[in-house]
C-alpha cells in the first residue's frame, strides 16, 4: 500500500506513454505483475509474452476509449526506471490527477510488486471483464 500510495508522474502525452511501453517491454525478466482492479490479484507475476500483449492491448484500448490528443491517465513510480505504473480507465477518471478525498482506483496496475487486493468501490463493468478474462481467462 506505501508503493501504491507512492509519488507518481503522468505520461501527459501518447509519446511519453509509448516510451513507457516501450521500456516494459524491454524488460527481459518475468517479475511484471499485472492486476486488473475488481477482479482477484494475481498469486504469479506474468510471462513477459503476457506483459506485451497486454501492452499491445492497453495500447489500443487506451487510443480507442481516451479519444483525446493527450493521455495523462497512466502514472509511473519513474517514468526512466519504472517498477509501479497505474492506469486509469478512461471511462473512471473522477479526480486521478489533482486532490479528492475519495479519488478513484485505477482500472489496471502492472508492478513488479505482487499486488494486495484493492477494494474497489464500483462494480467491474462486464465489458471491461470479457476484455480482461480475454486476455488471462
Amino acid at each position: 500500500m506505501s508503493a501504491f500510495r507512492g509519488s507518481f508522474t503522468s505520461t501527459l502525452r501518447w509519446p511519453q506513454l509509448d516510451a513507457l511501453w516501450d521500456l516494459l517491454r524491454a524488460d527481459p525478466c518475468d517479475d511484471w505483475f499485472i492486476y486488473a482492479i475488481g477482479e482477484p490479484p494475481p498469486a504469479e507475476p506474468a510471462s513477459a509474452r503476457d506483459l506485451k500483449r497486454f501492452l499491445d492491448e492497453m495500447a489500443l484500448f487506451l487510443r480507442r476509449e481516451h479519444d483525446e490528443d493527450y493521455c495523462g491517465i497512466v502514472y509511473a513510480d519513474n517514468l526512466q526506471q519504472p517498477a509501479f505504473v497505474k492506469i486509469y480507465d478512461p471511462h473512471n477518471l473522477g479526480v486521478s490527477c489533482g486532490y479528492s478525498d475519495n479519488p478513484p482506483l485505477p482500472g489496471w496496475i502492472v508492478s513488479k510488486l505482487p499486488p494486495c487486493d484493492l477494494p474497489s468501490t464500483r462494480v467491474l463493468p462486464n465489458n471491461r471483464r470479457r476484455w480482461w478474462r480475454q486476455l488471462f481467462g
